[in-house]
């Protein structure tokens, strides 16, 4: 019988989703995933029997955080258009680091080579792009929003705008750019 673990499995997978953010899945070595969440490679393998398995617990990880972010961000009384402004910029990292989103990250990496990565991905951008839609729907019906677009077009344009901004803020777009893109999106609605 092995030694219990000395560390708390789901605090390793919230600095997995750290690593794997900062560096990418295929730049993550199993021994530089262990040192940097300090643990054993034992423990690593011994946890989560593989740096394929523990990626995977750090997207949903993500993914879940993210989703939960998204709704509070988009709930509650006032104006949608500045709560929608500032989802888009929170969505995409942009002014606040250089990563832009994971979920884009790993699909733009992974999509080819694990078939899981884009379902989860793309389960994530079902709930944005609901999120999206309900909140321009409220828009619409107090009048703050007058865009020509049926609500749910206006969500597909939102999660587009999300994803093609956050592969821009990855590649180091400049804060400009990405600011003058999540402004026309908005102001569209």
């Amino acid at each position: 019988m092995g030694r219990p673990a000395k560390f708390e499995p789901a605090a390793a997978v919230g600095k997995a989703v750290d690593v794997f953010w900062r560096q990418g899945y295929g730049a993550t070595s199993p021994q530089g995933l262990a040192d940097q969440l300090g643990i054993g490679k034992g423990s690593l393998y011994n946890t989560f029997e593989s740096k394929r398995n523990l990626f995977s617990l750090a997207l949903g990880a993500y993914t879940a955080r993210r989703a939960a972010e998204l709704a509070g961000m988009l709930e509650g009384p006032g104006p949608v258009r500045p709560r929608l402004r500032a989802v888009v910029e929170e969505m995409t990292g942009a002014g606040e680091h250089r990563r832009g989103c994971l979920v884009v990250n790993a699909i733009a990496e992974l999509a080819d080579a694990d078939e899981s990565v884009p379902a989860a991905g793309n389960a994530l951008f079902d709930r944005m792009e609901e999120a999206f839609r309900a909140a321009v729907t409220a828009g619409r019906s107090t009048g703050e929003l007058t865009g020509p677009q049926p609500p749910g077009d206006a969500a597909s344009s939102l999660l587009a705008t999300v994803v093609g901004t956050s592969v821009l803020v990855r590649a180091g777009g400049t804060t400009p750019r990405v600011r003058r893109i999540i402004d026309a999106a908005v102001d569209a609605l």
